[in-house]
């Protein structure tokens, strides 16, 4: 008999355990909104054209850098010259090295990042431009303290502006303060460097913190403390920083590499994906854990993604101006990147499109092609995969005046010297986007209207 209970008993407690609720796995949702108070140069195109180069480690046409120079001055402070200079010429170089590192789980310096269950996975995140589109600004909470920050699907660092700067460089600044933080604990012997562009970049020490996006909140994630930042970060005063949305192979942490708030939020998400909705002159948003269908008109067209590299690699070697015969770009591949402004193609691409824009000229002042602004562009189709053309709107890539009286435009789509196209904001104004870590592949939708 007691032989009995015991058994009855036993199954009791399973049939208990399996009632038992599981934790919800949700969606969240950021907004991406844009910086009213941001001041574009006359420069801008210059500039966005010479990041993207440097972001990606690949060489400078000549005159650029002293096109660049010539519009806007230098736009790196000394402090960050000294502390970036031979560490990270690029993100993807600075990554590699990066990725050799390792240390036992629990080690100092290891890697971070844990799940809250009873919060994670559900929220939204609205996702701003700055004036003209340069920026893209989204709210983060880390240690109970609101930042806004851009997303950048090209990096994989979480870096933000805080106390331990100078002065000058806080000042207009939202800055993370680690003594108002209870969860804050530092990683010692972790440091970071990394540089975007044309000089800008930020270079620190490392912690760990819970970190609420829309809602989902990770805790001991890593954070990355600037000690020094370049001067054309410091002057934007309505971004105070950086989250990484690429994968956490490029992670620039030393000696051990630290994983992104995606990679430690994905497993507690009803999809292992994340979407951007990004408009032109709009508010957009940063989605984590779903796709939403009335955001896109059709269906979404997938394609494989190569993660050899870390990015959001994809097949793309087909290309066509407006109603015009589709072209090969022979082994052409490319990145979806939200942290890069511009548009960078094959120089056939290039010249193919702006052979069909009356007045359009390789500007040397500039370093890049420009056309007289009232010119009705086409639009560009750029192969995703094999199986989808992703229509770029004509109006889209028209990005900027390089003149004060705004009769001569910079075009949001240049040339890059590489394989590798890098396809940044002004592809996301047309194209809805979703990155699924499940399957590595992304898929593109043109945006419902």
């Amino acid at each position: 008999m007691p032989s009995l209970l015991r058994t009855l008993l036993l199954l009791a407690l399973v049939t208990f355990a399996l009632a038992a609720p599981k934790p919800e796995k949700r969606s969240f949702k950021v907004v991406r909104v844009p910086n009213p108070n941001f001041k574009r140069t006359a420069g801008a195109g210059t500039r966005a054209l010479v990041k993207a180069h440097r972001k990606y480690g690949v060489a400078l046409p000549p005159g650029l850098v002293d096109a660049m120079n010539a519009a806007q001055g230098p736009t790196i402070d000394t402090a960050t010259a000294e502390a970036v200079d031979g560490k990270a010429k690029g993100q993807g170089k600075a990554a590699a090295s990066a990725s050799n590192s390792a240390s036992a789980p629990g080690s100092t310096g290891s890697t971070s990042g844990s799940i809250n269950s009873t919060g994670a996975g559900s929220g939204k995140v609205t996702a701003t431009p700055e004036q003209g589109d340069v920026e893209f600004l989204s709210p983060v909470i880390i240690g109970g303290q609101t930042m806004n920050m851009d997303f950048d699907s090209g990096s994989s660092d979480l870096w933000v502006f805080n106390t331990q700067l100078a002065a000058a460089s806080q000042a207009g600044h939202t800055n993370f303060d680690v003594a108002k933080s209870t969860t804050f604990k530092m990683l010692t012997g972790s440091t970071f460097t990394i540089s975007y562009g044309d000089g800008s970049g930020a270079a620190g020490n490392v912690g760990t913190d819970t970190v609420n996006i829309g809602g989902a909140t990770v805790t001991s994630q890593a954070i990355e403390l600037a000690t020094a930042v370049s001067a054309s970060f410091v002057q934007d005063t309505q971004s105070n920083g950086l989250v990484g949305l690429a994968f956490s192979k490029l992670n620039t942490v030393k000696p051990a590499q630290q994983k992104t708030f995606f990679d430690n939020a994905k497993d507690t998400l009803a999809m292992p994906v994340f979407t951007a909705d990004l408009r032109k002159a709009a508010v957009g948003a940063y989605e984590f854990g779903a796709i939403d269908s009335t955001k896109f008109n059709g269906s979404l067209s997938w394609a494989a993604v190569n993660t050899t590299s870390g990015f959001w690699q994809f097949s793309s070697q087909k290309f066509q101006v407006g109603t015009g015969t589709a072209m090969n770009v022979a082994g052409g591949q490319a990145i979806a990147d939200t942290g890069t402004t511009l548009m960078l193609v094959n120089a056939a691409v290039v010249n193919a499109y702006y052979s069909q824009v009356t007045g359009a000229v390789n500007n040397q002042t500039v370093g890049g092609v420009t056309f007289p602004c009232n010119s009705q562009l086409p639009d560009l189709s750029v192969d995703v995969g094999g199986n989808y053309m992703a229509v770029v709107r004509g109006d889209d890539i028209n990005f900027a005046p390089v003149d004060q009286a705004g009769t001569t435009c910079f075009g949001g789509v240049q040339a890059i010297a590489s394989n590798l196209q890098i396809y940044g904001d002004i592809m996301f104004k047309s194209q809805f986007v979703a990155f699924n870590n499940g399957n590595n592949s992304i898929g593109m939708a043109p945006h419902q209207s």
